[in-house]
């Protein structure tokens, strides 16, 4: 076991180098549950969720499980709601062939703010992480009061300026990873994870969590063995039982479509990446047409819903790493203790 690898464990309290990824939408307390008791730091996604919900799941989570917990929390700013008439004319032909109409928009995920805060000092998760950022200095100090704070960084400048407000560790995200690229310095396309290993590696002295493509105990070791202190795993845990996924979702991973990915804003509004779907193919990955993140998915909900009750993703956020053709359907908990395991 590397120094690095040592501190991060002592730092979080985990049983092996591994964080579960939140992933808002498909992780919950069934997740984080198994993934703690396979010995990794497990994680609730709370940008989806009100304070009374991230109080409640957070009670779940402790009362089936011993170990550590992460809270995770978004730290976008919130954008007035846009004018969709551009965006709901390019959806019409598909609400006209779905037979929907544009209805109630779903919960938007909303950034860290007081109310949560004061969830946080409640809880006292042992580690909260933010993406796209940090929140404001006086919401950032009382979170540190009572918890570990992980960052998300994309780039060295970005891994610097998380260090610099007091991150214990920051989590660096290559481009292999699924979902939304979590940069908040500067909009640009993220870089391979091995390379930002490297660049993040000699900028701050802090451990650095390897997240981007990392499905199986090649991928884990290679990580730590470019100083990786520890991994975040995402889309391995979206195979397993416990996930949320959706259902054709889930029939996509560990097959060879799982390969086709790009980044895409039509799904949120902000680049994120996931399996090409049928909107994705139509109307290409990226279209200025979609209202900024994360109102895009708005006008998406009734075509996601009627699609996905035929068993089509073709309207859903079908986020996956690369590596997902890989991975293999199991208990989360069996696959935490499987990618915990260290290699000579």
């Amino acid at each position: 076991m590397s120094p690095a690898t040592a501190r991060f464990l002592e730092l979080t309290g985990a049983a092996v180098p591994i964080v579960q990824a939140p992933m808002a939408g498909a992780g919950g307390v069934a997740l984080a549950v198994a993934a703690i008791r396979g010995g990794a730091l497990g994680s609730l996604p709370c940008a989806l969720l009100s304070a009374e919900q991230v109080r409640a799941q957070a009670a779940e989570v402790r009362a089936a499980a011993k170990g550590p917990l992460n809270l995770n929390f978004f730290c976008h700013t919130l954008p007035p709601p846009p004018d969709e008439r551009a965006w709901r004319a390019l959806l019409a032909p598909y609400y006209a062939e779905e037979g929907v109409a544009p209805g109630d928009p779903p919960p938007l995920r909303r950034p860290f703010d007081a109310a949560m805060c004061a969830v946080v000092e409640e809880v006292r998760p042992e580690v909260v992480s933010f993406h796209f950022g940090l929140p404001e200095p006086a919401l950032l100090a009382r979170v540190k009061a009572v918890a570990k704070v992980f960052g998300n960084a994309t780039t060295p400048e970005e891994a610097r300026w998380l260090a610099a407000r007091g991150c214990d560790a920051i989590i660096v995200q290559g481009e292999e990873a699924g979902g939304h690229a979590g940069w908040f310095l500067d909009r640009h396309r993220p870089m391979p994870l091995a390379d930002l290993l490297r660049a993040v590696g000699t900028a701050v002295d802090v451990p650095v969590i390897a997240a981007g493509g990392i499905v199986d105990t090649e991928d884990v070791t290679r990580a730590l063995d470019a100083g990786a202190a520890a991994v975040q795993v995402g889309t391995a845990y979206l195979a397993t039982p416990e996930s949320a996924v959706s259902a054709p979702h889930r029939a996509l991973l560990g097959t060879p479509a799982a390969a086709d990915a790009a980044f895409t804003n039509l799904l949120s509004g902000r680049e994120a990446r996931g399996i090409r779907n049928r909107l994705m193919r139509a109307l290409g990955p990226i279209s200025d047409k979609a209202p900024p993140f994360p109102y895009a998915s708005n006008a998406l909900a009734p075509l996601r819903a009627r699609a996905e009750a035929d068993g089509r993703g073709d309207y859903s956020p079908l986020w996956a790493g690369a590596g997902a053709a890989r991975v293999r359907g199991m208990g989360a908990e069996v696959l935490t203790r499987t990618l915990g395991q260290e290699k000579d």
